[in-house]
């Protein structure tokens, strides 16, 4: 009886998700979280040698998505204050990554965009992102990634809900 214990806890220990009697909800829950925190370390490891934080890059991955965008809007979409989201766009300006420009439209506002020097850094960037993705859905067809986007969309509106 306590080898048979011993066994089941050993398999917890090497697989997280071995503990069977959680609900389905549970355990997609868990491994939700576990996903993720197993995704963004593998990314941090493998940036680390561009030297550029989860921060930086995030930050320089939203700008470039969404260039021209104001501090506040960048900061709604890091979800982090507007205060925080100014002190990492000056250090990547200070760095040459960022620049502030003056809006048309808004004396008051300025928009952010990424200087030409971002541009090598953001497509290493990308191309560690497609690795990981290719990692991450071996053996997935398009239409099975296609319909996990739709769930996964469908969990965050609930979420983002409140």
């Amino acid at each position: 009886m306590a080898a048979e214990a011993d066994e089941k806890l050993a398999g917890t220990l090497s697989d997280p998700f071995a503990m069977r009697e959680e609900a389905p909800r549970r355990q997609v829950g868990l491994r939700m979280t576990v996903i993720a925190r197993l995704q963004r370390n593998n990314f941090d490891r493998k940036v680390a040698a561009l030297n550029v934080t989860r921060s930086q890059w995030a930050m320089i991955a939203i700008v470039a998505r969404y260039p021209g965008s104001t501090q506040r809007t960048i900061a709604e979409y890091l979800e982090m204050s507007e205060a925080s989201a100014g002190r990492l766009i000056d250090r990547l300006c200070a760095d040459g990554l960022l620049e502030r420009r003056d809006r048309r439209d808004d004396r008051r506002a300025r928009a952010v965009y990424l200087t030409d020097q971002a541009r090598p850094l953001l497509d290493q960037l990308g191309a560690i992102a497609a690795e990981s993705e290719q990692k991450m859905f071996t053996g997935f067809t398009d239409e099975e990634v296609e319909t996990l986007l739709s769930y996964m969309t469908r969990i965050y509106e609930n979420v983002s809900r409140g």
